[in-house]
């Protein structure tokens, strides 16, 4: 049996990391990273934080016998994230603004992946109706300057990804937040 590809994958909370966890832990060494500067409300930021590790803990509990799922938490940096979008604060939902926000947030998890030797990265980001995947796929594989580092290019919403997500999310008892995580966004 070959040994797994090691996965930095980037995630926005534990809601939408369950589907996608549950679909590849099967085929990757998963690193969930938590690296959301986006999410200006502080309070906010830590009952997301929270709700990935509860997710991760009692996942890890149910599969005792699987790769474990880690967890690598990233800066939390909303000043570099309110500088990444000076300008477009006006932007609508899913605009310029929204661009720029998850290019930072993967070219921060492209970085870590290719600084600690994983084999690949991805985002949970796609898993989510509100998220255009074609500019989620775009940006990740202009990231791949890292020699022998690739994107994981997955449309998690495919196979009812994202109705998975929500079952899972009752299921584990998640706290599930109503807007991204910007005060824009709100």
């Amino acid at each position: 049996m070959s040994e797994k590809q090691r996965l930095l994958l980037h995630s926005c909370c534990g809601p939408c990391s369950t589907a996608v966890v549950e679909r590849l832990s099967d085929d990757y060494a998963i690193t969930l990273f938590f690296f959301n500067p986006n999410i200006t409300d502080t309070d906010e930021y830590e009952k997301r934080k929270a709700a990935q590790l509860q997710f991760i803990k009692r996942y890890n509990e149910d599969k005792p016998s699987g790769t474990p799922i880690e967890f690598m938490e990233g800066p939390y940096d909303t000043k570099g994230f309110y500088q990444r979008i000076k300008g477009l604060e006006s932007e609508p939902e899913g605009g310029s603004r929204c661009i720029e926000c998850i290019r930072f947030r993967l070219s921060k998890t492209a970085e870590q992946a290719c600084d600690l030797g994983f084999d690949c990265f991805g985002t949970t980001l796609s898993v989510s109706p509100h998220k255009n995947y074609t500019q989620i796929s775009q940006i990740g594989r202009g990231l791949t300057d890292c020699r022998d580092l690739t994107f994981l290019d997955m449309d998690f919403k495919k196979k009812a990804g994202f109705q998975r997500s929500i079952q899972l999310s009752r299921e584990y008892e998640l706290y599930r937040q109503n807007y991204c995580g910007c005060e824009y966004s709100k």
